[in-house]
């Protein structure tokens, strides 16, 4: 799980309730009776730099996803099942009225307090095609209008805004990146002009990263270079780049076939193809609706269609997935190090001799980061670390802070969701660990969540099936007894890239994308009882190919496991496990001794080697 840097500077300077107020200055001025803020950027991606966090500079929410509307008399902010009570502790309920996205969504909001024949306002570079569409459609309905402003009122507002990000933009080595950057464009390309298609518009910088095997820097945990991109059906490339950011390197080795442009030019080269009456490719879910309207504005005929270096981007090639093993290898030798010192440290700070108080979460947090980095591969974390002591661990995406830090209490859970970036591979694991000795209630229900993990882990299905056909597997066992969890149950990842990537996911939520051999997803199941405890188990997990068993009639894909770290046995209630789901356990714990063992001191191996032991045994 990810999530960005907020404007902190910003919100300790000036008081909320006066940057409310001067937004709604600044609306008055523009004539217009309220404003959609997003948590988003150009790009519309998760990962946003510190300039454009002005959803957390309005309201004081951290988290990575959610919304808020601000009319002249009342504001709302809209955050999904993940951050329900982390916006209640984040955001003066006072200005901002928490509501669910899903359970009290924006029309319900809207319906009586946008009266007819007002104005809500939006900034069309911060919100996709398909998201303005909707809007309109609300709107509408309450005979109000929908306007579109040139340039955000926030920003005029926002005085001690950061500066837009400039970090270096440097080569992916090749030999990580598995296929050149012209094998690519040129097969993309091919694919356009199958389609009739003269030109595709690339906003997510993702892409473009992969596309042109490239990283950056421009925004926190994640390698992305801050960009747009028009890819051609011939495989030319007009990339949209801040100059100042490119290496030696990268110019030197992106070819004549890749034109650099300032960002600036993006409007130009739109109604370039507009006037030429090219049909061109942007996508709606992803790409902003001010793209949409500049081709549209400029004659163009636009397809709608989905970013077309999605798929192949979430297929890792062989070189990709040889890299993310070897990046779970380092990655899982680091946390189990991590984990051997938790174990001793909680406990020797728990003992009545020690005057030091017990191990908090900064210094867990602290310490695995130190454990990663002394890989001497590691660029970056993946995300803010999760360390969730007891009831803060109930808090699925927790951020601890020196408020909120506390100790790891003795018969509490602590629940810790890391990762690190490598230049091989992208890592993102959960672990629970018992604090002490754990309640018959937290082992039932950590047993019911491994469960569901092994489950998934376990499958076989069809060639064709898509996540959230797999889904139900995860929640079965909670499901039996009334449990259940509230957010998706894998993501996918990306190869050095971004910690959650599309377009497959396994979720409740409807997804027609089939998974497919090469994509990456992450298999974490939870539970969170508010106020008391948190679980939540997480792996990645890659698709593979399963070959046909006697008598089978269709082609089966499986996963395979990539994450390598014990999982703390001393929850499970081994009653509640299958033979099979023992089985998996124990041969999943030997395979974690064999390939991390040998690169961890005598001591380590000797808690990994207990840690791993057999259930069956």
């Amino acid at each position: 799980m990810a999530h960005p840097e907020t404007a902190g500077a910003s919100l300790a300077a000036v008081p909320a309730a006066e940057r409310l107020a001067s937004l709604r200055q600044e609306l008055a001025r523009r004539g217009v009776d309220g404003f959609l803020v997003p948590r988003g950027d150009e790009h519309q991606g998760e990962y946003v730099p510190a300039a454009a966090e002005r959803l957390a500079w309005l309201t004081g929410f951290k988290g990575s996803a959610g919304f808020a509307c601000v009319l002249t008399a009342e504001a709302a902010i809209f955050v999904d099942g993940r951050y329900t009570l982390q916006v209640t502790q984040e955001v003066d309920a006072r200005l901002f009225t928490p509501r669910h996205v899903t359970d009290e969504p924006l029309a319900d909001w809207l319906d009586g307090r946008l009266k007819p024949g007002q104005r809500l306002a939006y900034d069309p570079w911060l919100h996709t095609e398909d998201q303005v569409r909707r809007l309109e459609q609300t709107v509408d309905k309450l005979g109000a209008s929908l306007v579109a402003l040139e340039g955000n009122p926030i920003d005029a507002v926002w005085s001690d805004r950061p500066a837009p990000p400039k970090a270096p933009i440097r080569p992916h080595d090749l030999a990580l990146a598995g296929r050149s950057s012209a094998e690519k464009r040129e097969e993309i390309g091919a694919r356009l002009a199958k389609a009739g298609v003269a030109a595709a518009v690339i906003t997510l910088p993702d892409s473009l990263a992969w596309l042109l095997n490239v990283r950056g820097g421009d925004v926190v945990h994640s390698p992305l270079p801050l960009s747009f991109g028009l890819l051609h059906a011939d495989g030319g490339v007009e990339w949209f780049v801040d100059p100042d950011k490119l290496t030696p390197e990268v110019t030197a080795g992106l070819g004549n076939a890749v034109s650099i442009e300032p960002p600036a030019r993006l409007g130009d080269a739109l109604d370039r193809l507009g006037k030429s009456g090219a049909k061109v490719m942007a996508d709606p879910a992803t790409a902003a609706h001010w793209v949409f309207d500049r081709l549209r504005a400029a004659g163009a005929q636009v397809v709608k269609g989905d970013d077309p270096c999605l798929l192949p981007k979430a297929c890792k090639n062989a070189a990709e997935l040889d890299g993310s093993r070897r990046a779970h290898r380092r990655d899982g030798a680091a946390l189990s190090r991590f984990l051997h010192w938790l174990a001793t440290e909680s406990e020797a700070r728990s003992g009545a001799s020690s005057d030091q108080g017990p191990l908090t979460e900064l210094e867990a947090v602290a310490r695995l980061a130190g454990f990663r980095a002394e890989t001497g591969e590691l660029r970056d974390l993946s995300f803010d670390t999760i360390a969730g002591s007891g009831p803060n661990g109930a808090i699925v995406h927790y951020r601890v802070n020196e408020a909120t830090d506390r100790g790891l209490g003795r018969g509490e859970l602590f629940l810790c969701d890391s990762g690190g970036q490598y230049p091989d591979g992208t890592t993102d694991v959960t672990r629970t660990i018992a604090v002490g000795a754990p309640s018959a209630e937290m082992r039932r229900r950590f047993t019911l969540v491994l469960k569901g993990h092994i489950m998934l882990a376990r499958a076989r299905f069809p060639k064709g099936t898509t996540g959230s056909q797999l889904d139900s597997l995860a929640r079965y066992a909670l499901w039996q007894e009334g449990l259940d969890y509230d957010h998706g149950t894998g993501h996918g990842v990306g190869s050095f890239l971004n910690v959650h990537e599309g377009p497959q996911r396994i979720s409740k939520v409807p997804n027609t994308v089939a998974l497919q051999p090469g994509m990456i997803v992450s298999n974490e199941p939870g539970y969170y009882k508010t106020g008391a405890y948190g679980i939540r188990i997480e792996n990645l997990i890659a698709v593979v190919e399963s070959p046909r068993r006697e008598g089978e009639e269709r082609d089966m894909l499986a996963f395979e496991t990539l994450t390598l770290a014990p999982i703390d046995r001393r929850l499970i209630e081994r009653e509640l496990l299958s033979a099979e789901e023992i089985a998996w356990l124990d041969a999943y714990h030997a395979r974690v001794l064999a390939e991390i063992a040998p690169q961890l001191d005598a001591t380590a191996r000797e808690w990994l080697t207990a840690a791993t032991a057999s259930l069956a045994a």
